[in-house]
């Protein structure tokens, strides 16, 4: 169904001139992956990160030291090195000397590169050596010919290995002559405003700077392309949103019955945003449109016992609920919570992981198919084909941000009608919800329920590691229990990072067999086998990766030791104290780094020790980092921008945002003049996936 005027741009790049065998493997090992090989756009949309400026052709005397100049000299003499040393070319002009240094060169080569008493230009950066100018191999080496055809600004793109820079600039010149004449989809009196040249031109002008500042992600030319992709994801994300909205709700209303037996059983009362977050829920669950609502919420902030709530108020109204977590201890973690507080109110429970006993599984889909289960909570086994439901109507979709769209939908259509709910324990800055979840409604948790300690968080160096195990000793003494938590598995000799397994051995010599041990790589019987030890106060200490991140609950752990703590994310940190502080006694982080810091990281750790919110965290992280990391690594749930940074780009999604709005409210299907064309921009930017939905509606 892809147009084929843009044909062109979806052909392999091993087909364009000049690009080899070899080249196109190397092409595809950096733009490709596993459903195609690199194609002409991808490297149309892989964009220089820096320039190199060859514009500045001062005398050899007035080139500034540290500095890129191409400069005219005058080749007086070779000298070829003795035994190890470096190839060594005397040039001059009228104003001094330069020397050009060659390491393990070929001489041919250089005599012939650098004829004796030619002139040339060379094009690099100029250094001092025992106060003699010089160049360590000239980047370029040119005769006049060679000088006219000279770019003014060299583009420096992101390579692997093997890939030579000149190549691949090549390779995206060629591509850039297949690019057709595309017609404008932007609003015509919007682009006038900005003064922003074509989507191609502006492509051009990036693979082609006339000056370091063209690459610099404010300038028109990157903002135009920008603006392109964000426009197509927000779009994208309304024709996904407008699917589950045309897909009629179906009206679940309740008397609050059920709910309020769960209320009485809780320790507790309910914060206030809770509160809120349950009314806004219930009112969504009442309409007949579908909810779509992201529930989102600071660790400890009481997720869990929302989402309750919402599953009881659709049992009571005759329907059954689903809470699928994005791993096996998060899903077990979240029946172990929900179970007593469900069967209490009469509500009939199960779990559903991967490796259930095949009579378990079997049970639990006789009971979800008959209608004998009220709730089940799982893993993505919950999506598999043959997993029905008598009357699904509400899908919770924990850390959903771990899910793709098609994932989250998947749960849904397991029902007629059904309701989605998603929550996330990374508080996110607007910018990013926006973009992540512009598909959903926002409901927010920033209070902290009542009797959630604060947390001493404590920065110490790697060097007195010595004084942190004594002082553990100390608090184990006196009936603590402690995380600790390490960057990697198992040790190598090409990491210095701590290893899991390495560092539970170490603690083993000193505290014995009151150390467990809980990583990814575990099976998961051991790893449910350790954090039961773990909670039941077998083990005194766990030594274990990020696998316990977000969900493990263990109140009585009171001291949460990350190690090389400048290595992780901001709101990873975050997460990883937020397993402490959940009892009634006072809580410590330590976060062990190892110097000197960075400025990045510096600024990182004090952020953690300043404050416990987690959406000044969030924000912070923005700042810091950009959006690459805030929700943890890419998943397939992430827009993955090739071009916007939405630490940067803030105000042109909202201008993006509110556009789409506009576009869809006056043509629904993009089929008018301008529909049409902003139809291309969604093949180009790969969101095509929402036309899909749009012809499957």
């Amino acid at each position: 169904m892809r147009p084929s005027l843009l044909d062109p741009l979806f052909a392999s790049a091993s087909a364009l001139p000049g690009v080899g065998p070899k080249t196109g493997k190397l092409l595809d090992r950096l733009l490709g992956d596993a459903d195609h090989p690199a194609r002409a756009l991808d490297l149309l949309l892989h964009l220089p990160h820096s320039g190199i400026d060859r514009r500045a052709r001062p005398k050899i005397a007035e080139a500034p030291i540290g500095a890129v100049s191409t400069i005219k000299v005058h080749v007086t003499e070779h000298r070829p090195p003795r035994g190890k040393g470096p190839y060594r070319v005397l040039t001059e002009d009228e104003t001094g000397d330069l020397t050009l240094i060659f390491f393990r060169a070929n001489g041919g080569w250089v005599e012939k590169a650098l004829p004796f008493g030619e002139t040339r230009w060379v094009s690099g950066l100029v250094e001092l050596f025992d106060g003699y100018r010089q160049m360590v191999h000239p980047d370029r080496i040119l005769d006049e010919a060679g000088l006219a055809a000279l770019p003014p600004v060299d583009p420096v793109y992101g390579l692997t290995e093997g890939l030579f820079p000149r190549v691949l600039a090549k390779a995206a010149g060629a591509a850039l002559a297949r690019l057709p004449k595309l017609p404008e989809w932007q609003d015509e009196k919007f682009f006038r405003a900005t003064h922003w040249l074509s989507f191609g031109d502006s492509l051009a002008r990036l693979h082609h700077p006339q000056n370091p500042q063209d690459l610099a992600p404010e300038s028109p030319f990157f903002a135009r392309l920008a603006y392109d992709e964000l426009l197509s994801h927000q779009l994208a994300l309304r024709l996904v949103r407008a699917r589950v909205q045309v897909l009629r709700g179906r009206p679940q209303v309740s008397t609050g019955a059920l709910a309020q037996k769960i209320l009485a059983a809780l320790p507790f009362a309910l914060t206030g945003d809770q509160q809120k977050a349950v009314a806004e829920i219930s009112a969504d669950l009442a309409s007949e449109k579908r909810m779509s609502r992201l529930l989102q919420g600071d660790v400890g902030s009481g997720k869990t016992v929302v989402a309750l709530l919402a599953m009881a108020h659709v049992i009571e109204a005759g329907r059954q609920a689903a809470l699928m977590a994005p791993t096996e201890i998060l899903a077990r973690q979240h029946y172990a919570t929900l179970a007593p507080l469900a069967q209490g109110a009469g509500l009939r429970i199960a779990l559903m992981t991967g490796r259930d006993k095949a009579a378990e599984r079997r049970a639990t889909l006789e009971g979800l198919a008959s209608g004998a289960l009220d709730i089940v909570v799982g893993t993505h086994a919950l999506v598999q084909e043959d997993v029905r439901f008598a009357r699904l109507g509400l899908a919770v979709i924990d850390e959903q941000h771990r899910f793709g769209v098609h994932q989250r939908l998947a749960l849904g259509d397991k029902g007629e009608a059904v309701d989605v709910l998603a929550m996330t324990a990374t508080p996110i800055p607007r910018t990013l919800a926006l973009a992540y979840f512009g598909d959903m409604e926002l409901s927010s948790l920033r209070e902290k329920p009542p009797g959630r300690q604060p947390i001493d968080t404590l920065k110490i160096n790697v060097e007195r590691i010595d004084e942190v195990v004594a002082a553990l000793a100390r608090a184990i003494k006196a009936g603590a229990r402690v995380y600790w938590v390490c960057p990697l598995v198992e040790g190598s000799e090409e990491s210095d990072l701590a290893a899991a397994e390495d560092r539970a051995e170490d603690l083993r010599k000193f505290f014995g067999d009151q150390v467990g041990l809980v990583h990814g790589q575990m099976k998961g019987r051991d790893k449910d086998a350790a954090m039961a030890d773990f909670a039941g106060g077998v083990t005194k200490i766990l030594v274990a990766t990020t696998v316990i991140e977000v969900g493990v609950n263990v109140p009585e752990a009171t001291i949460m030791v990350i190690e090389h703590a400048e290595r992780f994310g901001l709101a990873q940190l975050h997460q990883l104290r937020g397993r402490v502080g959940r009892g009634d006694k006072k809580s410590s982080c330590i976060l062990l780094y190892a110097g000197p810091l960075g400025e990045t990281a510096k600024a990182r750790l004090e952020i953690l020790r300043e404050t416990e919110d987690g959406f000044r965290i969030a924000e912070e992280d923005l700042r810091l980092r950009g959006e690459g990391e805030i929700l943890g690594a890419r998943q397939s749930g992430a827009p993955g921008f090739k071009i916007a940074r939405l630490d940067l780009h803030a105000d042109l999604l909202r201008a993006a945002r509110d556009d789409a709005e506009k576009i869809l409210a006056a043509d629904p299907e993009l089929t008018g003049e301008r529909g049409q064309t902003l139809r291309l921009l969604l093949y180009i930017f790969e969101r095509d996936s929402a036309l899909r939905l749009l012809r499957a509606g």
